[in-house]
């Protein structure tokens, strides 16, 4: 389950810079560590910078809901959900979970679990490095990766971390 939360976190941290820099759409922070606190600006804080689709003015409404909602589908998930009986609670399959029938042949569905095991671990990996980032050069992702494109030599991992971040004086 850790693996997918990954999975969406990675992609929730790189999509926001990629819709600002490619659609046009101007969200108020689009760098992942910095939009939660939108929410305590004034006329708090609005989804894909529309407001209206979730127009957020309280923290805890909004944890509220998350706590109420993730409750509830991780309840209907344990207490077996659409998988129906016999089934894995964790790899639930179904018309909702797998309407294109990618897992009907056991083996595929051995290999798929394995795919999204290998996939999960990276996702992580990833999450992993987009917190070192945010905490070294204080940027997105999205941003980190054309600095380095720019100028792979002088923006790496072993420069800025090892370099430049931690001499005295910084």
């Amino acid at each position: 389950i850790h693996a997918r939360w990954a999975m969406l976190g990675a992609l929730g941290c790189v999509t926001p810079e990629l819709l600002e820099k490619f659609s046009g759409n101007t969200f108020g922070e689009a760098v992942w560590f910095k939009a939660g606190s939108q929410i305590f600006a004034e006329g708090g804080l609005d989804y894909l910078g529309n407001s209206s689709l979730v127009h957020a003015q309280s923290i805890i409404a909004v944890l509220g809901c998350q706590v109420v909602l993730m409750g509830a589908i991780e309840g209907y998930r344990v207490g077996g959900g659409p998988a129906g009986e016999g089934l894995d609670a964790c790899y639930p399959g179904g018309d909702y979970f797998d309407p294109l029938g990618l897992a009907d042949d056991p083996d595929t569905f051995a290999e798929l679990k394995v795919k999204e095991i290998k996939n999960g671990r990276l996702a992580m990996f990833a999450m992993f490095g987009f917190y070192v980032q945010a905490i070294v050069t204080g940027e997105g992702p999205y941003a980190n990766w054309q600095a380095h494109v720019a100028d792979p030599q002088g923006v790496n991992g072993f420069t800025e971390v090892f370099a430049t971040r931690f001499v005295p004086g910084n």
